[in-house]
Order: C-alpha cells, then structure tokens, then sequence
C-alpha cells in the first residue's frame, strides 16, 4: 500500500510563538520516514501528530541554524531511548560536521541507537533503494546549506486482463519486468507507464541554482517564504525568500503542489494565510498550502 504523506510539525521561523513551532516536517514516503530540520520541541510536536521515533529512518538538516537543529539532540537521544532497531542515516552540510557532533552529544547518555551519518557538500546523489534516490544541492543563506529532494523512478503498470489475455502469469510476469520481453510478447503490450513522483525540501535560501535544480517538476514543494513583499529587502540581506519569490521559483520549474511555510513572527496567524495567499497565488496558479503546525498534507495524485 502507498503511504506518502507530509507532517508539519512546526512552521516558524527564527522565534516561535504561541501558535507555531519551531520548525520541523516528517515526509512519509512509503517505508521511508524523513525528518528536516527538526527545530526545539520536535519530539513533542511528533507525539501530537502521532510519530514515533522509529518511524524515523532518516534525518535530513538543511543548515545548523538554531531553528532548524536544536531538536536535534532530543530526537537523537528519543532513537537510543526507544531502542530503535534500524539504522537511521543523518545527512547536513559537511563544513559544519562539527556542530552536528555537538548537538549529537550536547548531554551524556547512552547512545546505542544505529547512527549513521552521510555529511555533504556540492551535489550530491544517495540511492536510497532500487527506485528511489536521495539529491543534495547546495543552497543560498551565506552559511554552509543544503536542500534536498527526493526521487522515485519511472516505472509501469501491468494490466491484468492483457497478462491473462496472453496467457502469462506467475513467475512469468516478473521475468517479462526483468527481461522485457517474454516470447512474443513485449512488456508494452501488457503494461502501461507508471510516472515516478517526486519531493523537494529547501529552507533559508535565495533564490539560486541549487534550489532551482532541486524544485524543477516536483510533485510537492517545502519553500520557505519567510517574509511578505513589504520586507523583501529584508529578505535579500539575511538570504530568504517571500512568499511571491518562493511562488515564482515554483512556477519557473514547474512544480505541481507548494507548501509555503517558516513565517517570521512579525505575521500574526490570523492574517497570515490571506496575506501569503495572495502575493502567492499572483505568481502560481498550482495547489498552495500554507503551512499549519501539525497539518498532514498528502502527496498529490500521480500524473
């Protein structure tokens, strides 16, 4: 059964406030669970929402800004506490490698969890399995930063009434998918293409080309748009986006579905949504989501 599905698990920027968290996002993507950048109180954002830490298989942190890592500790401590029997993968920016050990063991305890760690810089490619792949790209926030994307490969759909109709079944299908032919008959005929769906992360950025490269096409995009047009200066000088910036990367590249979130605090909720709606929906004509704390948005239908 498919299982793809993003949880916000906080949507704020540098302060939190009563009503946001700091940030952090679980993408579910069938047996794998993605932890970015989980900011203070992700572990108790993840009960809230109804994640454990075992479902964590991978922890993926875009900078070492403080909103972005300080809950990094806890959920390492949370994976050794709950004897989490898998291995969890870390990834974030290699010329930072020493801020990740520091958080890692900021406290004593009894770490026993499987941590494994894959720090980075440039572009980069992780095979996270036969069909899905992991990339990393360098981002622009005048600090070591990363954005991420994920990719599932392209692959088809068998039809059962043309495998019966040609009389092929059993362990004669999976030969067909392997070899692409069976006899006469080719995996065209009893088939038809199933798209890859695709997923991109990228927070604290200007606009550049790694966070062009990593959002081109995707099915879902996480933007930061941390400010609003009256502030754009502002953005540029401490290497963000606005919510029409984020807006016109995501229609560029063609991307399907936007999450616009990491709002400075200076936007109260209750205004918030229609200001960034708006400056939004003037540049993308896509699904926007604005982010909500603890809001399950689910992956867009296959093309």
């Amino acid at each position: 059964m498919v299982n793809r599905e993003l949880t916000v698990l906080g949507t704020a920027s540098q302060v939190p406030t009563r009503y946001r968290n700091h940030n952090g996002y679980f993408l579910r993507f069938d047996d794998h669970g993605l932890l970015f950048d989980p900011g203070e109180g992700t572990q108790r954002q993840m009960q809230f929402a109804g994640l454990s830490a075992t479902d964590i298989t991978r922890i993926c942190i875009t900078h070492f800004h403080g909103d972005h890592a300080l809950g990094l500790p806890g959920i390492l401590q949370r994976i050794s506490l709950d004897d989490v029997p898998h291995e969890v993968t870390c990834h974030f920016p290699a010329e930072h490698e020493e801020y990740f050990e520091r958080l890692r063991f900021a406290t004593p305890y009894w770490a026993r969890a499987k941590i494994a760690t894959q720090p980075s810089t440039g572009d980069r490619h992780y095979a996270l399995n036969n069909n899905l792949t992991l990339s990393v790209a360098p981002l622009d926030h005048g600090m070591p930063c990363q954005g991420y994307r994920i990719d599932e490969a392209d692959s088809v759909r068998m039809l059962p009434e043309k495998l019966a109709a040609a009389g092929i079944k059993g362990p004669d299908i999976s030969r067909l998918q392997q070899e692409g032919r069976l006899g006469d008959v080719t995996l065209a005929d009893v088939s038809i293409p199933k798209p890859g769906q695709s997923f991109a992360f990228l927070m604290d950025t200007r606009r550049c080309e790694g966070a062009e490269r990593l959002a081109a096409g995707v099915d879902l995009l996480v933007v930061e748009a941390t400010f609003l047009d009256t502030e754009a200066e502002l953005a540029e000088s401490f290497g963000h986006l606005t919510a029409r910036q984020a807006a016109r990367l995501a229609a560029d590249v063609g991307v399907r579905e936007l999450v616009l979130t990491h709002f400075s605090q200076r936007y109260p909720v209750d205004e918030a949504r229609s200001r960034y709606l708006a400056e939004a929906g003037a540049e993308f004509d896509g699904q926007i989501h604005i982010a909500e704390d603890l809001a399950r948005i689910p992956f867009p239908k296959r093309r």
